[in-house]
């Protein structure tokens, strides 16, 4: 052990700095593929929500005003963005011992994309526009009933 930790302070410089970041790069992404694989469930999910959103985003737009790749691209984005969010929550529950960050944080905006997917399809064609309103109003029924001039 002893001649190990000798012939390891005794390499160049650059050896060094190369072993320590490439160390400090399996730690990161150990960490990384234990929080995707536990929690692989809530990745797909909201995988699965904003794909749909952007599948029927993309439907409208095409029947609205043609396909346009930027908005298309965004869609990736927003797929990118939305698993990051859900990785640097799930990181922060697994290190403090929590076990409400994400439904707290991440479900309310899964509920938002879920209706946006809908107003979506709706624009697209799949859902008629009655059916959609109707959906809308069951939502919150405490409010009283929709005045539809």
């Amino acid at each position: 052990m002893k001649d190990l930790i000798t012939s390891i302070l005794n390499l160049p410089l650059v050896m060094k700095v190369v072993l320590l970041s490439s160390a400090a790069l399996g730690f990161v992404c150990d960490h990384i593929l234990n929080i995707t694989m536990t929690y692989n469930e809530q990745f797909l999910s909201v995988g699965f929500v904003v794909l749909l959103d952007g599948f029927f985003g993309i439907l409208a737009g095409v029947k609205r005003e043609g396909f346009k790749t930027y908005k298309a691209l965004k869609v990736l984005r927003n797929l990118f963005t939305w698993w990051l969010i859900v990785f640097v929550v799930l990181s922060i529950e697994v290190s403090f011992k929590v076990s409400w960050l994400s439904e707290t944080i991440v479900l309310p905006f899964m509920v938002f994309q879920i209706m946006s997917a809908l107003k979506n399809a709706s624009m697209a064609g799949f859902i008629k526009m009655e059916l959609l309103n109707e959906i809308l109003d069951k939502i919150d029924n405490h409010k009283g009933k929709r005045n539809v001039d």
